[in-house]
């Protein structure tokens, strides 16, 4: 049991090392009463300008902490919530092969992590390359347009967010994204994720945190298999038999599916197997770049530069008068707009940050929302096709050779083709064609993103910069589909198989899929005993 306060405030200019203080305070206590102490959250309070905020939460111990609380009087100080417990009654069922995973994606990743730490040594399947290697695939493709259709910013070791900023942040509430946060930690991510508002690890520490769990699951007694693609699922009596990866057969009774949101080949593959999946809700937009040092101004004024205030970021939200949402999305400070296609002649763009967050830009996604009714009901898969169509123009828009189309945003506000660069250069790699995006996009995402760019310069001043770049196009801001499952999370379809993560249409992000991964992990290890 432990002491929870929250609402510590700290002027900008205050050290941390007077919270314990501020907490003894609070609790009516010597500070030397307080035994463990411990920072759960920070964010800062930049509404008024000239006098930014620290806010804090923290945990501490000490003795007699229901009296204490209870004498404290404070509607902001109480007893600590019970955090996530892993420990559960394992199913009976005896295994006769080990469980499968595929994928090794955030949900394939802690799924695997959960089930070793457990005694069930999964194998894990991953089309991809290991990150080391799928490093050195993404860096020829930015440099050098050579493509690897099976190892890239989409598949390999970790999945898409790798390669996207490593960003935390998510609006569940689920006591196992602590599991999660503690377990990057001991993977080499930095602590502060563990306390941050918006804690983010970044691409170049991400790439080591993923290469120490993937070690840990070994050494736990799993196994994780590269330049392993599924091509194909046996069933006997709607029950899993056994996959086909590779043109070898592998037998198993338990098998997650976390394929990731461009696995368009085993989309494919399900469906052609009568496997129950339905079409979703995505959008698509483009990037969209400014100077960081802008959006520093209007988030902090006088403060902006300021040694303890990060890059700012920004999440912005219009509905347009057709009632389309408009909305920001990955947004990287300080980052770089890259190359994120998972298939030949079509071009995808996605954000990217390292930890320190110190590139000259800032790039966000701008993106409106569709849904089935703007790409079909003619099959599940209507809104996948509906991405490649846009994504091959996008590539015939840009010039072909994976070059993106990029447009000043002041030309496309006025429906003109770009002629030059201003004073934002455009980050992309491996190069950029200036071009007129609505050549690429369907007439009414246009329209929606300019209504939704004037709308955020309401709320950003100079967000709408006709020197602002955008580079097209943002398509793979979710899954186009969802296999449905049941309540103890197995396809409708199939017994043994278990859709998990965003892939599947059930999270949308790092955390938000490995926390799918660990309940789907968890069902499995209720139903079977350990291997």
């Amino acid at each position: 049991m432990s002491i929870r306060i929250n609402n510590i405030i700290l002027d900008i200019e205050e050290d941390t090392s007077i919270l314990k203080e501020k907490a003894a305070k609070r609790l009516k206590l010597p500070i030397n009463s307080i035994k463990d102490f411990k920072i759960l959250k920070e964010s800062i309070d930049a509404r008024k300008k000239d006098s930014i905020k620290f806010n804090y939460t923290v945990e501490i111990s000490c003795d007699n902490e229901s009296k204490v609380v209870s004498k404290s009087r404070d509607k902001d100080v109480k007893i600590e919530e019970v955090k996530y417990n892993e420990e559960f009654k394992f199913g009976d069922k005896e295994l006769d092969h080990r469980p499968v995973i595929i994928g090794m994606g955030p949900a394939g990743m802690f799924a695997g992590l959960l089930m070793a730490q457990k005694g069930y040594n999964p194998i894990i399947i991953e089309r991809g390359e290991s990150v080391e290697h799928r490093s050195k695939s993404i860096d020829t493709f930015w440099n050098s347009r050579v493509f690897n259709k099976e190892s890239n910013v989409q598949f390999g070791e970790g999945g898409a967010g790798t390669f996207s900023d490593g960003k935390l942040t998510t609006r569940i509430k689920d006591s196992r994204c602590d599991f999660v946060l503690e377990e990057f930690v001991k993977g080499g991510a930095p602590e502060e994720i563990l306390y941050m508002g918006k804690p983010h690890i970044g691409t170049d520490i991400l790439k080591e945190v993923v290469k120490s769990i993937r070690h840990k699951i070994i050494e736990l007694g799993g196994e994780v298999h590269f330049n392993s693609k599924l091509e194909d699922i046996l069933t006997k009596d709607n029950k899993i038999k056994s996959i086909i990866v590779n043109g070898r057969e592998i037998p198993c009774e338990a098998l997650v599916l976390a394929i990731g949101h461009s696995a368009r080949d085993t989309y494919q593959m399900l469906f052609n197997k009568n496997i129950a999946i339905e079409p979703k809700p995505f959008a698509i937009g483009v990037r969209i770049e400014h100077l960081q040092s802008m959006i520093d101004e209007n988030q902090y004024g006088k403060f902006a530069g300021h040694k303890r205030l990060r890059a700012a970021d920004y999440r912005l939200a219009h509905n347009t008068k057709g009632n389309r949402g408009v909305y920001s999305f990955c947004m990287c400070p300080g980052g770089y707009v890259v190359a994120a296609a998972s298939e030949e002649e079509r071009v995808v763009v996605n954000g990217m940050s390292y930890y320190k967050r110190d590139g000259k830009n800032a790039n966000s996604a701008i993106v409106v929302s569709v849904t089935p009714d703007d790409f079909g009901n003619s099959s599940p898969l209507a809104g996948m096709e509906f991405q490649r169509h846009y994504e091959s123009l996008a590539y015939n828009v840009g010039g072909r050779e994976y070059l993106a189309p990029v447009q000043l945003l002041g030309d496309f506000l006025e429906d003109r083709r770009s002629k030059k660069i201003g004073n934002i250069e455009p980050t992309y790699k491996p190069g950029y064609t200036l071009s007129d995006l609505k050549e690429c996009l369907p007439s009414y995402v246009v329209e929606s993103l300019k209504e939704g760019v004037v709308n955020f310069d309401k709320k950003i001043k100079g967000f709408a910069d006709k020197n602002a770049v955008l580079t097209g196009i943002e398509t793979r801001t979710s899954a186009p589909i969802r296999i449905l499952r049941n309540k103890v999370l197995q396809s409708i379809s199939i017994e043994g198989l278990y859709p998990a993560g965003e892939g599947a249409g059930y999270a949308g992000g790092i955390m938000s899929a490995a926390v799918d991964g660990l309940k789907v992990a968890e069902a499995i290890m209720k139903n079977w005993a350990p291997f």
